[in-house]
């Protein structure tokens, strides 16, 4: 209901039976933190109060379980799955929100711990240092606040665990000016941050039961120990609320129902299927299992080579050339199967540039191909495509990346079609041993280098996500890969 200058969240019954009720604009100014032990109704009251006040005010929320992206339907909130963007993409994400005033969803599942923190210390901070004409009144809802503000060290990098608590400290002490007012929640106020806390003034306290969690929340309520210690027998869904935009006087909360749901629920109670007797489950149960062990046959491997100089005195022995109205040979073809057949051999990649080529105008020689119209440097880099899978570049679908690739060094060259390759055919970004074995060396610090050579002067464009999967663009093509792991 509204009031003349503000609006009310109803949030349920008190123990009177009146309805109970958070001013939505006192919260803004003042800010929330709830409490409560797994399974106390703490992520049930977030969602009543998040529904209550979707139509009212721009909202922004931390998830780090993925349970709140259910907004996105009914209320028009726009999920953010964190594991498939990168940081910068996120910092952008986090000032276009502001700007356009958007409610958003951030989902950290999928993201270990130093991920999650990571992601909302970039997130939160862009949303802190947006530009004072976007300044506009957003709560910001941070679920298992704990994580991303721990009260002692995290066994995560010193560099990430001061970057998401200053985030936290920076949203809940100076956010009010920048109209971000944080809603905090933890299951533990023992791990908590003391300074996040006590920059709250609103109380929603769950039932929690052990001793150092009762001694904070008494602490933070003004309350006496033994008066705190009833927070111990409320039930489920029940809080006790303290604060300007909640009541001057302590009063218990009986939540209301809510319209949606998480994606995951706590399991529920069903009744067992109908056994059979129980020596026949003790012999179904152990019985023995039946290994069908199938062991995929190995290719042969490829023969190898004739020496180069075998191969020339056969060929001086052969009979004359043939007639000229013999059928034609496809040089384009010819070439191409000397080169797989090079290409196949695994001890190629050891030989010099010069027996390679010596040994691919015999295998054309021998194929029927009089006239190889490829000089030594032409060869190397119909090699480099060879070996990257492209064995006749100059057809037209690769003449786009043989024409890109003009920027980059013949050394090179492999493997920048190897990842042409991959992003014409939407195939996974090769990996830095594919990178490394292309460019004919073991180290993979090496083909890192290459990566960056070929990024530093805009031939393409590296994009590593918070899972650590990377893509590569080629942008003058246009192409991408699908990530993978690097």
């Amino acid at each position: 209901m509204r009031g003349a200058m503000t609006f009310q969240i109803d949030m349920g019954i008190d123990s009177a039976g009146r309805p109970a009720c958070v001013d939505l604009e006192e919260l803004l100014a003042t800010r929330l933190l709830v409490q409560g032990n797994s399974g106390s109704g703490k992520s049930h009251l977030l969602r009543r109060l998040l529904e209550g006040s979707a139509r009212q005010v721009q909202q922004v929320i931390v998830d780090p379980e993925g349970d709140f992206v259910t907004f996105a339907g009914p209320y028009g909130h726009v999920a953010i799955e964190a594991v498939d963007y990168s940081l910068a993409e996120i910092t952008r994400f986090a000032a276009r929100c502001r700007e356009h005033r958007t409610s958003v969803v951030l989902s950290l599942e999928g993201l270990e711990m130093e991920g999650q923190m990571r992601c909302a210390a970039t997130f939160l901070s862009a949303l802190f240092d947006a530009p004072r004409d976007y300044w506009y009144p957003a709560l910001v809802v941070i679920d298992e606040a704990q994580i991303f503000a721990p009260a002692a060290g995290a066994e995560v990098a010193e560099e990430v665990r001061r970057a998401s608590l200053g985030a936290m400290t920076n949203l809940m002490s100076r956010g009010r000016k920048r109209g971000l007012a944080g809603i905090i929640a933890t299951q533990r106020l023992a791990k908590l941050s003391k300074n996040v806390a006590a920059e709250a003034s609103n109380f929603l306290m769950g039932r929690t039961f052990l001793d150092i969690d009762m001694a904070r929340a008494a602490d933070l309520l003004g309350m006496e120990r033994r008066q705190a210690e009833a927070i111990r027998d409320l039930p489920r869904g029940s809080f006790l609320g303290l604060g300007p935009a909640v009541a001057r006087r302590p009063v218990t909360i009986r939540i209301g129902a809510v319209e949606t749901s998480a994606r995951s629920s706590s399991p529920k109670l069903v009744p067992l299927p109908d056994q059979s007797p129980a020596e026949d489950m003790r012999d179904f149960i152990l019985a023995p299992v039946e290994e069908t062990l199938v062991l995929p046959l190995a290719p042969p491997p490829p023969p190898r080579p004739a020496p180069a100089a075998e191969l020339l005195e056969a060929l001086a022995a052969t009979p004359a050339a043939e007639p000229e109205d013999a059928d034609p040979v496809d040089a384009d073809a010819v070439m191409a199967d000397a080169l797989h057949g090079i290409v196949a051999d695994p001890d190629s990649a050891l030989r010099p540039a010069a027996a390679l080529f010596q040994d691919f105008q015999v295998r054309c020689r021998m194929a029927g191909l009089r006239r190889i119209a490829l000089d030594p440097s032409s060869f190397a880099r119909r090699l480099a495509a060879a070996r990257a899978g492209i064995y006749q570049p100059e057809d037209e679908q690769w003449a786009p990346a043989m024409t890109a690739a003009a920027a980059v060094p013949d050394e090179m060259l492999g493997a920048f079609l190897l990842i042409a390759r991959a992003a014409r055919e939407n195939a996974p970004c090769p990996s830095d041993e594919e990178i490394a074995r292309i460019y004919g060396t073991s180290s993979l610090g090496r083909a890192r280098r290459v990566l960056a050579y070929m990024e530093d002067r805009d031939v393409i464009v590296t994009r590593t996500d918070l899972s650590g999967r990377r893509s590569v663009t080629i942008p003058r093509l246009g192409w991408t890969t699908a990530s993978t792991d690097a």
